[in-house]
């Protein structure tokens, strides 16, 4: 089953993410290295990735799927700033930015992109780059100006400009134009996109060994704000795209980068705006840790949906 895959991807993920606490530990990555490494991960790796995943075959069920994939993915941003804002209210002393921005904005490129990987191969990647587009719109938009309470629309437009939006705007042009790379470049590319999975888990493995566990555990507030992104906000999202008869792949491509935990941008940008950094990042590695449970009760829960509207239909 489909969630059983999840979760071996999943624990596969925890282990290299424990190499990275090692690494951390042992002081063989320090706080700048792994900053460098995310850096790599975001703009080159990832990229490469995304680019890869159009080198495929021209097919309308393929742009079919993507433009759906727009379309719910756009829908599921919506829910999700819904249901954070109306469940995580202001109050003083409570950093009710942070909690709303690590409850809307998962970790879908770092998370999403190996277990869409590991579920459907290149073909879910090309359908979670169209999440991952409009996650860069509303989480430059949005989330930033949420943040930070600054409107600076010229951050809005480099937001185009970024290695992942040009990767996707590069593979788009290919994939219609029917472009393949050669042979020779398109291996040494998929030589860096295979770099992902473990590059992009141990630099959330050092990420995590900088937060106290056992501090962390002692705050209600972690709790709810994981409870809210890992659980209910993709329950919701799974039960209003639980249409049978709408194609599969892209719906549990949809749902996975949905649930997966939180955006460690929220850390980076909290250092960026001078916020609480410590506790952004004490909700993304407890998140990132729950996440190994969360998931694979997504996905079966989504399947179990499916299963029955399909019944009654």
């Amino acid at each position: 089953m489909m969630a059983d895959t999840i979760l071996r991807q999943t624990i596969i993920m925890l282990m290299l993410i424990m190499v990275g606490v090692f690494c951390s530990k042992a002081k063989l990555i320090s706080n700048d290295t792994n900053k460098q490494l995310s850096g790599f991960v975001l703009q080159v790796v990832n990229p490469a990735m995304i680019f890869m995943s159009y080198q495929t075959d021209y097919r309308s069920e393929l742009v079919e799927g993507l433009i759906l994939s727009f379309a719910f993915s756009v829908g599921a941003f919506v829910v999700m700033i819904a249901v954070s804002y109306l469940l995580i209210r202001r109050k003083d002393g409570r950093d009710t930015e942070i909690e709303r921005f690590s409850a809307i904005y998962s970790n879908c490129g770092f998370m999403g992109i190996p277990l869409v990987s590991s579920l459907f191969g290149m073909e879910g990647v090309f359908y979670l780059t169209a999440f991952i587009t409009v996650f860069n719109i509303f989480v430059w938009t949005h989330g930033i100006i949420m943040l930070s309470g600054e409107k600076d629309m010229k951050k809005v437009v480099k937001v185009f400009y970024s290695p992942t939006m040009i990767a996707i705007a590069l593979g788009l042009i290919t994939f219609f134009l029917r472009l393949r790379l050669p042979s020779v470049p398109a291996r040494a590319v998929n030589y860096i996109a295979e770099l992902n999975t473990p590059l992009a888990m141990i630099v959330s493995g050092v990420t995590i060994a900088g937060t106290s566990l056992v501090r962390l555990l002692k705050k209600p507030s972690v709790y709810y704000v994981c409870f809210l992104r890992l659980l209910l906000i993709p329950a919701v999202i799974s039960a209003l795209i639980a249409i049978p008869d709408v194609n599969y792949k892209v719906r549990m491509t949809v749902i996975v980068a949905a649930a997966a935990p939180p955006a460690a941008m929220c850390t980076l940008q909290c250092i960026r705006y001078g916020k609480n950094s410590l506790y952004s990042s004490e909700i993304f590695a407890f998140g990132t840790i729950l996440s190994v449970i969360s998931l694979p009760l997504t996905v079966r829960l989504a399947e179990y949906l499916t299963k029955l509207i399909g019944r009654h239909c």
